[in-house]
């Protein structure tokens, strides 16, 4: 099974226990934080596809579309908020496409009420077809120019991928839910711990790490008059530089994916030297979003918004469906990476 990573949410940094709930957040209060910071909303707010923050789209009074994102509490510190903000201005002003938030009573961080906002100008633009190989050499291009300006610095508060994170304390979440199934328990535990042991013996530290996108997937591309936009720089943090790829690739078929790879390292090599020896680590990575997406959906199901969202995550279904996907994933992790070779015929 080819793991579609378009649709899976971000990544989380917290440890379930303290208070993420957005109860409070009433359209009075958007309305009147956002005027705070003179961007006073004219029209009503269109709420955007996003469930872990609380992201609105409004035509203000100055005749300008803005969108507000409220971040989850708690989840991030305002550092971290800070150096992902400072991330997507140094990448606008080296010409990188992508979404800065906006400097409005001389920060770009605002708080009302104890929330945390930031706003956005709001940028039109179509998803990005998957599978097409010239347009994932653009992107490749697109995301050499992000990591050629993301390797100039470094992250001092955002974290860094990590095993620790996305598989120890999604296995420690996984196993206090009371969510999966008792009678599916012996056989998803049979074949998610064999995968975890794999997944422990990748020599993560053998590769150089650097700052990333780190959630750069179709969805968070917009395509407008040609040019293509990265969007949701949230989940920003340091990583090895495949991470910002593989989510790119669509099918099932080998030779295609090997293609298509192709294509995106084509374009990126324009701009960034790709190690290579990184395509070993796609299908550990898609194993490491597979575990933490299910973690992320328990640690977040107090959440009425995940609730109605993801109804099927407490059915038996769910999680019959889980044990195949990662058995398959076991066995895809086993296989001899995607070889890319110099001359490779596309």
């Amino acid at each position: 099974m080819w793991y579609n990573a378009t649709l899976q949410p971000s990544y989380m940094i917290d440890d379930g226990q303290q208070d993420f709930s957005f109860t409070g957040l009433n359209p009075d209060v958007i309305a009147n934080g956002l005027a705070q910071v003179g961007v006073n909303p004219q029209s009503g707010l269109l709420a955007l596809n996003s469930y872990e923050n609380r992201v609105y789209q409004y035509l203000a009074d100055d005749n300008q579309r803005y969108v507000a994102k409220f971040y989850r509490p708690a989840r991030w510190s305002d550092a971290q908020i800070l150096e992902e903000h400072a991330f997507c201005a140094e990448l606008a002003a080296a010409e990188v496409p992508a979404v800065a938030p906006l400097v409005l009573a001389g920060q770009t961080l605002h708080t009302y009420q104890g929330y945390r906002f930031a706003v956005f100008p709001s940028v039109g633009g179509r998803a990005v077809e998957p599978g097409d190989l010239g347009q994932l050499e653009r992107i490749g291009r697109q995301i050499g120019r992000l990591h050629a300006v993301a390797q100039q610095g470094q992250f001092q508060h955002r974290p860094t991928l990590s095993f620790q994170e996305f598989v120890t304390d999604s296995m420690t979440t996984l196993q206090a839910t009371e969510l999966l199934p008792s009678n599916l328990q012996p056989a998803f535990w049979a074949i998610i711990e064999p995968l975890v042991d794999y997944l422990r013996t990748v020599k993560w530290d053998s590769f150089t790490t650097q700052r990333l996108h780190g959630d750069c997937h179709l969805g968070n591309m917009l395509l407008r008059d040609e040019q293509l936009t990265f969007v949701d720089f949230d989940d920003a943090r340091s990583g090895v530089a495949v991470q910002d790829l593989w989510m790119m690739l669509a099918g099932d078929d080998r030779y295609e994916r090997t293609m298509q790879l192709q294509a995106l390292v084509d374009g990126y090599e324009e701009f960034c030297e790709f190690d290579k020896n990184q395509t070993q680590l796609i299908e550990p990575l898609r194993s490491f979003r597979i575990i933490h997406y299910m973690a992320w959906l328990a640690r977040r199901w107090n959440d009425e918004a995940f609730r109605r969202a993801f109804p099927w995550f407490a059915e038996q279904r769910y999680w019959e469906q889980q044990i195949l996907t990662l058995k398959e994933q076991f066995a895809a992790v086993q296989e001899e990476p995607i070889d890319l070779e110099p001359n490779f015929n596309r």
